[in-house]
């Protein structure tokens, strides 16, 4: 199974210093980041050069537990394919990695990968860019039969052109059920008194907004400034009141586990994992609702094997392979067919899997689910100062 540090190493802080440069860039006599349709395509050499770079986040893939250094699903694309894949573990966090591909694509250069992960509010800075090429969905017969429906159209990339799912995830609330002696059903449970104190949000802007939007009746797919500005004042206003203890990154895992915390805003698939150790925690999508995010794979511009990473994308997109991955690291499936193949697994512990609403989400929680519309590139800098006011109070 995936480690529980894998999570703690997405760190969205909002963005608002990359975003900050490129404006900067953009004004100073430096020519606009935007990238024409016209100027996003190399020369493909996937047919003589049967190669492709991939770079993910670390412990986003499985790995054969006698050989760590082993991945099954990569080795058997591989062999399958004859293509070979350079496979780097270098995206620790979306801003820091977007900083470092970013002086190439505004200055139309190849970045030297072919393939990258990226979690779905940054991938949308990249679409609006022009920053990645469109992919060939008929080269992709897996991606366009299998790939979950309720994943298939974000506000940012309609129709998923540019962007495809590799794990997806729900952002939503996690409680010790015995030490605070009650069920969460709403957000607003969060809010009253025996919690005051003992519970966490998380720091990020992109990661905690959507939930809190839904815990008051907001229509995240569609939500407005004002219903913005409306939340960072509830927020406020329960922080200098004492109820909300802090605002961390993956930290709340542990503080959860020792008690100090009760209730946490939550990503499922630290649940999952944290559950196996502590079966008093519980994870809960609100009666409100919660996001379901995606951290999705693009070619950047320029990319020298886009059909071999056309070919990998599709690869993964096999149900059966799809099922191994998910059996390693946990998150949601964006392959729904991926649980018929788990669940006539004669391992147990597979089979379960595939009865794990956090994994495969049931008909009831998918209706309570949805993905968010993006913060603008716009409306980033004025929301991340409000946001970064109240983590800083």
């Amino acid at each position: 199974m995936a480690d529980l540090s894998r999570r703690s190493l997405l760190r969205g802080m909002g963005g608002i210093g990359v975003t900050g440069a490129l404006a900067a860039l953009t004004g100073c006599g430096v020519p606009a980041a935007y990238v024409d349709a016209a100027d996003r395509l190399a020369p493909d050499r996937s047919a003589e050069d049967r190669s492709l770079v991939f770079a993910n986040w670390p412990l986003y893939i499985d790995v054969d537990d006698r050989d760590p250094q082993r991945r099954p699903t990569l080795d058997a694309f591989e062999k399958r394919t004859g293509i070979s894949v350079t496979y780097t573990e270098e995206i620790n966090d979306n801003d820091e990695f977007f900083g470092k591909i970013s002086p190439a694509l505004m200055n139309h250069q190849p970045t030297g990968r072919d393939l990258v992960v990226i979690s779905d509010w940054m991938c949308a800075r990249y679409v609006r860019l022009g920053w990645v090429e469109t992919m060939d969905r008929a080269a992709q017969p897996n991606v366009a039969r299998y790939l979950d429906p309720q994943l298939r159209s974000p506000h940012f990339d309609p129709g998923r052109t540019h962007s495809v799912p590799w794990q997806s995830g729900i952002t939503g609330i996690a409680y010790n059920r015995r030490k605070l002696g009650r069920e969460i059903r709403h957000t607003s449970d969060l809010w009253k008194d025996d919690l005051r104190g003992r519970v966490t949000l998380l720091s990020g802007l992109d990661e905690a907004f959507a939930m809190l939007l839904q815990g008051n009746g907001v229509d995240i797919t569609r939500w407005t400034a004002d219903d913005f500005h409306r939340m960072i004042d509830q927020v406020s206003g329960l922080v200098r009141k004492g109820q909300i203890r802090r605002f961390t990154g993956n930290d709340y895992i542990k503080d959860l586990d020792s008690g100090d915390v009760l209730a946490a805003q939550a990503y499922s698939g630290d649940v999952i994992q944290l559950k196996a150790d502590n079966p008093d925690i519980e994870f809960v999508v609100p009666e409100e609702g919660a996001e379901l995010w995606a951290e999705s794979m693009m070619i950047p511009n320029l990319a020298a094997h886009k059909r071999n990473a056309e070919r990998l994308i599709d690869y993964y997109y096999q149900p059966e392979v799809a099922a191994e991955l998910t059996a390693w690291v946990n998150y949601v499936c964006p392959v729904p067919a991926a649980r018929e193949v788990l669940a006539s697994s004669k391992d147990k512990e597979r089979a379960e899997l595939a009865e794990d609403p956090l994994i495969f989400p049931d008909a009831a929680m998918r209706k309570r689910l949805a993905i968010a519309r993006d913060i603008t590139a716009k409306e980033r800098t004025e929301f991340a100062k409000a946001w970064n006011g109240i983590v800083g109070l």
